[in-house]
Order: structure tokens, then C-alpha cells, then sequence
């Protein structure tokens, strides 16, 4: 992470992760097989530590904790990394978004009624991550609330 953080996902390199912890590149490669592994994984990992999925026992509990939490996350010292590594990654290479996308999944599909996965990131996710991108200042933790709002409001009878 340290590397990531110094370097960015784009000029990181094997060699650079070997010298760094004091292995041969091989090492590396055995293990990981390319840079884009290593990132997910460490990406993962950091997510498991810092950020782990919420289980208050309330969708709206659930979606506001993940919200805020995904606010400091993006507003932390490794924010703009894990965006440029998923930007960098992308697509399939980026499996800890897959990865992340099924822990999501999993926190909606304890509750019946929840909205599904795409409502979540488009009406509460997106809009914290764009927050960052266009802006260029992490979305407020404080304002997750009226995005929740936006996304659980009851359909117009």
C-alpha cells in the first residue's frame, strides 16, 4: 500500500514491490503472476481490514453505514489510489470491484425489498466516487443520508 500510495498503480512495478520487501521478483511473479494480482489483492485486503460490509440489522442501517464508511474510505490517505487502480486495473482485470459487487449483493439480499445492486451504485456509490473524480474533494460523510434517502424513498402510489 505504502507503494501504491508513493508510486501510483500506473508506475508501479514488480521490481520496484521486490526491492521494497526484500524478495526476488520470481517471488513475485510465482505468487501473483502479474502487478494487476498483486493490486487486487492488496486492494482487497485493505478493504477486508478498514472497510468491512455492515450488518446492523436494517437495509436502511446496512446502506447508511456502507455509504458513510465508503465517504471517510475515499476521503482517506488511500482514497484517490483505489480509484486509480480501479481506473488503471479496470474492467475485468479489477476483481476485487467484482468482489466487492457479490459482498454488496450479499448485504442487499439479506433484506427483503432492497433495491438491487445497480440502484445502489448509481444512486448512493456513484455519486460519492464522482464527487472525488470531478470535483476533486471527497463527498461529505454527513450528506450519505440523502442519498440513502434517494435511493430507499417509497415508489410514488
Amino acid at each position: 500500500m505504502e507503494l501504491l500510495h508513493e508510486t501510483g498503480a500506473g508506475e508501479l512495478s514488480i521490481a520496484e514491490v521486490a526491492e521494497r520487501s526484500g524478495v526476488h521478483q520470481a517471488t513475485i511473479y510465482r505468487r501473483w503472476g502479474s502487478m494487476t494480482e498483486l493490486i487486487n489483492e492488496v486492494i482487497m485486503d485493505q478493504l477486508k481490514d478498514t472497510s468491512p460490509i455492515p450488518e446492523t440489522g436494517s437495509l436502511r442501517g446496512d446502506v447508511e453505514a456502507y455509504a458513510e464508511q465508503a465517504a471517510r474510505d475515499l476521503a482517506g490517505p488511500y482514497g484517490r489510489l483505489f480509484l486509480r487502480a480501479a481506473m488503471v486495473g479496470g474492467g475485468a482485470d479489477a476483481y476485487y470491484l467484482v468482489e466487492r459487487g457479490a459482498q454488496l449483493q450479499t448485504m442487499l439480499d439479506r433484506h427483503a425489498d432492497a433495491p438491487t445492486l445497480l440502484e445502489l451504485m448509481e444512486l448512493v456509490l456513484a455519486p460519492i466516487y464522482l464527487h472525488l473524480l470531478i470535483f476533486n474533494t471527497p463527498f461529505p460523510p454527513q450528506d450519505t443520508k440523502r442519498l440513502v434517502d434517494r435511493l430507499l424513498k417509497p415508489a410514488p402510489a
